[in-house]
């Protein structure tokens, strides 16, 4: 929930949108509410976060208030309001407990904006202390956004709730009266990919080691040796520690070849099938992730191997399906661990569904289509379109350049990198295709119509270190 919040401020201040004003509309919205109410003077409780910040742009629109600082302001925004409502000449108190209880008796109504969405765990002192006064006090009680302590085994029992963008999970029955306010986050930061789904990457820990960061497997190549070298470099650039290729040994030198940071594994012949699945068991158990596809041609042998590899470690194993891997999975339950990344010919492999040019209907037939198979499909086209058959996304950001072969492979690489890095499918096919995009935007900067997939690989780095905070 805090997440989900946090990529929708993000994106909508990509789309222009500041988080400063989703603050100021979010706090006039609740002011908004406050006049519509019987009571005249307000206590207006705040935290040192964003939720206090919004807490602080209600009173001065409230106006008749007192506001009880519970802690010092942390954050930028909630810094800077606590000062507009200083200058406007509000009292403001620093929370103690004697003085609390003097200007609760005195006010009519209070104000909950202490701790919003991002808290995780039992509330700790003051706050504690503070819910369980509130909760006795026979006040009637509004809470921004959520309540505090919302989630917990304590929380403030409100009579209404102002909550913003969307109703989050739970509420219903929690909250008291829930005014939902529109605050304007724009549609498409809703919709689309933008770079607050980069929340999601996760960042390499200063003590990690080697492997800590994701080891990846690419199942790949014979009739084609390009595919599986660029979907392991793909991987590596994304930020996975470690990428195997086990390719088949009449290829194997040629991949190999490619790049010296790639790990290449042979497998006995010129196509992969049955009975190379158990030779390479000792790579796929080393993996955190497996991705199985690219270049490995069409032969129905093969289609059968990589069905076989595919259910025996899917209790176990995350699992990137692209190319003409797509194929053989069409009739599995895939277990909530499958990102399938089609085109739209693939697709109708995969499905035997023509797909309309209508977007709402393609989304429509994404998604159920997801939701039958308990996987993430990550639709390629001219609108991409992602979907675990709950959640659905669009993304709009790559080039018409990005038609040159290799660009599927970067992604299916990138998206793989982050199943290994411990990303829900969901969220990992979302940041594939934002920074697939991203990555080759910038490369079409600099080589126009004559971009090709390597190029892609480069700029993947560079768009993580400018966009990953």
């Amino acid at each position: 929930m805090e997440m989900e919040t946090k990529v929708l401020d993000k994106n909508a201040e990509w789309l222009g949108v500041t988080t400063e004003e989703l603050m100021e509309n979010a706090g006039r919205a609740v002011a908004e509410e406050v006049k519509k109410l019987p009571y005249k003077k307000w206590l207006v409780l705040c935290g040192s976060g964003n939720n206090g910040g919004d807490g602080y742009v209600a009173a001065r629109y409230i106006k008749n208030c007192v506001i009880i600082a519970i802690s010092k302001p942390k954050t930028k925004l909630a810094m800077k309001n606590y000062r507009k409502a200083r200058a406007m000449g509000l009292p403001v108190y620093q929370y103690e407990k004697e003085k609390f209880m003097e200007l609760l008796q005195e006010c009519d109504a209070v104000i909950d904006a202490m701790l919003g969405v991002g808290v995780k765990g039992e509330l700790k002192q003051p706050y504690k202390e503070i819910v369980e006064m509130l909760n006795n006090a026979n006040k009637f009680i509004l809470a921004v956004d959520v309540p505090t302590g919302f989630g917990s085994s304590i929380s403030i029992k409100p009579d209404m709730t102002v909550t913003f963008h969307f109703i989050k999970e739970g509420m219903e029955g929690k909250c008291g009266k829930i005014i939902l306010a529109d605050i304007g986050i724009p549609k498409e930061a809703e919709e689309y990919v933008g770079i607050g789904d980069l929340i999601y990457y996760p960042k390499p820990k200063k003590e990690s080691h080697k492997g800590d960061n994701g080891v990846v497997a690419v199942i790949g190549g014979g009739p084609y040796t390009g595919a599986p070298a660029l979907a392991a470099m793909a991987a590596l650039r994304a930020g996975c520690d470690l990428a195997y290729i086990c390719c088949p040994s009449s290829v194997w030198q040629t991949i190999a070849s490619f790049s010296p940071n790639l790990i290449v594994r042979k497998m006995n012949g010129s196509i992969f099938t049955k009975e190379n699945v158990s030779e390479i068991e000792d790579f796929i158990r080393k993996a955190d992730a497996v991705l199985v596809g690219p270049g490995l041609g069409n032969d129905e042998k093969t289609k059968g191997a990589a069905k076989e590899l595919i259910v025996r470690h899917l209790n176990e194993k995350y699992f990137v399906v692209d190319a003409d891997a797509i194929e053989a999975i069409k009739d599995i339950d895939c277990k909530g661990k499958v990102i399938i990344t089609p085109h739209a010919g693939e697709f109708k492999k995969l499905t035997g569904i023509t797909l309309p040019d209508d977007l709402e209907e393609r989304r429509r037939i994404v998604k159920e289509e997801a939701r039958k198979r308990n996987a993430t499909i990550l639709l390629k086209g001219y609108v991409d379109i992602i979907s675990d058959g709950e959640k659905i996304k669009m993304n709009r950001i790559h080039n018409e350049a990005m038609t040159a072969g290799g660009t599927g492979d970067v992604l299916a690489g990138i998206a793989v990198a982050l199943l290994a890095k411990k990303v829900k499918p969901f969220h990992a096919a979302c940041m594939a295709a934002l920074i697939n995009g991203m990555a080759g935007n910038m490369a079409y900067e600099e080589k126009s119509y004559g971009l090709v997939a390597s190029d892609l690989i480069e700029k993947i780095p560079e768009m993580i270190k400018e966009y990953v905070e």
